[in-house]
């Protein structure tokens, strides 16, 4: 026997691993999106301070004294470039037209910056002051630069310039706020991943019980006990569907060992039967009339043994495909209104009769040898069923084929297994000796012909089967 050694993984780990990894993939990308606009927002509103720093710085050059000490304005950028909320304030410079700094203070070296400090700049680039931009990116000594200019007006003329000068690196330094992205982003992850967890393991459960419950099938025990207060609609079809079948299974399995006892008994019974009649026969016990009365009924037995072998073999024939289905395009009229008449003829039995035929023929591709056998079936099982008032009526239709009867009717409980092998009905049981095949075989005749054969409707005022095409079939 094949047995696969792959190995399996639960189906709680491989799906929570994968939405986990979807997860991660998910946060990722935004993180890095919300690190580039971080980055970039910062970077925008910092150098908006920086240029609002130097307006205000010279707008009060431009109404302060010409002589002013520009110190001032060095220790008034101090106080305000804590709005920045950057660990090194951004460098003022205050110059002539020429770009030649006014104003100055001792170097003050500043970490992480190689060369020559912004502090110790003596005049300011003429490219910068020549540009019409305000704000301007700059390599300064290898190193990138942000410096916003703005002029400075005495008496409506320009007497210089105001500029202020950060490193890149300086103003896109927002530690904080990658701490608090990464703490949130860190923080959504263990949440969605706890609540993946939870949720698959909620979904999990339940097709768990079902595979615990298949694998107590296999191993022939039925009595399995699933709950089905799934609130999930999928999930409870699933658990209700499985328990009906388990309990279908378990009636199923009673009904077999009770229908195989009786086969058995049914077979046994005619092979008894002929075995005492023939050596009744033999040893002379008999003689005469009797000997031959003795005779014709173990011929009757013979014939009804065969018969059941016979369904036997046509049944497992049909079952395993060995079955040939001959369509050919018929009289659907006179093909029924045949098979009724010949049987009739054949039963020799006086009961009410009617086979009630559409005004317009039909015709239709449908085998009829095997279109006979299923009727005739039908038509035996309702002679059968008669009770007081004996009446069979065929009707056709462009669709079905009905067979009606006004015997007392089928159990209620035993409609649902009317179509299972090997099953008969206490009532039939006791009239009818066979294997419990002809409404098997039939319906397996039906399907091979692309059409089915159903229990219409069933009461204690009659029985209806029909056998039914599909509309797409009638030619």
């Amino acid at each position: 026997m094949f047995m696969n050694h792959k190995k399996r993984t639960t189906l709680l780990k491989y799906w929570t691993t994968r939405y986990l990894i979807t997860l991660i993939a998910g946060l990722l990308i935004l993180a890095a999106g919300s690190l580039w606009w971080i980055r970039n927002t910062t970077l925008d509103n910092r150098l908006n301070i920086m240029e609002y720093l130097a307006v205000e710085t010279a707008d009060r050059i431009s109404h302060s004294d010409r002589n002013s000490d520009f110190g001032l304005f060095n220790r008034r950028l101090e106080e305000r470039a804590s709005v920045l909320q950057m660990e090194k304030q951004p460098e003022l410079f205050i110059t002539d037209l020429k770009g030649r700094v006014l104003n100055g203070r001792p170097p003050r070296k500043q970490p992480g910056f190689d060369g020559l400090p912004l502090q110790d700049i003596r005049r300011i680039p003429k490219k910068l002051l020549n540009n019409d931009s305000t704000v301007q990116k700059l390599d300064v000594n290898d190193t990138l630069v942000y410096a916003v200019k703005k002029p400075v007006y005495y008496e409506n003329n320009q007497a210089g310039w105001v500029v202020v000068m950060q490193e890149a690196s300086d103003l896109t330094n927002i530690n904080q706020e990658y701490r608090l992205l990464i703490i949130l982003l860190l923080g959504l992850g263990l949440l969605g991943w706890a609540v993946i967890y939870l949720l698959s393991k909620k979904i999990v459960k339940p097709i768990q019980d079902v595979a615990h419950a298949a694998s107590q099938i296999k191993e022939g025990n039925y009595e399995v006990q699933l709950h089905t207060d799934a609130k999930e609609q999928e999930l409870y079809d699933l658990l209700s569907s499985f328990k009906e079948m388990t309990i279908r299974l378990t009636q199923l399995e009673k009904l077999r060992a009770e229908l195989l006892a009786g086969v058995t008994h049914d077979l046994k019974t005619p092979v008894t039967s002929i075995s005492g009649l023939i050596q009744a026969v033999r040893d002379g016990i008999v003689t005469g009339e009797e000997r031959n009365e003795f005779l014709d009924i173990s011929l009757k037995e013979v014939h009804r043994l065969q018969t059941m072998i016979e369904d036997l073999l046509n049944f497992n024939s049909l079952s395993a495909g060995a079955f040939t289905i001959r369509n050919e395009k018929c009289n659907m009229n006179k093909l029924v209104e045949d098979i009724a008449h010949q049987w009739k003829v054949t039963l020799n039995e006086d009961i009410e009769w009617h086979v009630q035929l559409p005004n317009k023929p039909i015709f239709r591709e449908t085998d009829p040898l095997r279109l006979q056998q299923i009727l005739i079936n039908l038509l035996n099982n309702s002679y059968h069923a008669l009770s007081e008032h004996r009446s069979i009526t065929v009707s056709l239709t462009e669709h079905s084929i009905d067979v009606k009867d006004t015997g007392s009717g089928i159990p209620d409980k035993e409609q649902p297994y009317v179509f299972e092998r090997f099953f008969r009905g206490e009532k039939k049981k006791l009239k009818v000796r066979g294997l419990g095949l002809g409404l098997p075989f039939s319906k397996m005749l039906a399907k091979a012909m692309n059409a089915d054969l159903i229990l219409k409707k069933s009461s204690p005022q009659g029985t209806t089967f029909s056998i039914f095409w599909e509309s797409h079939s009638s030619k």
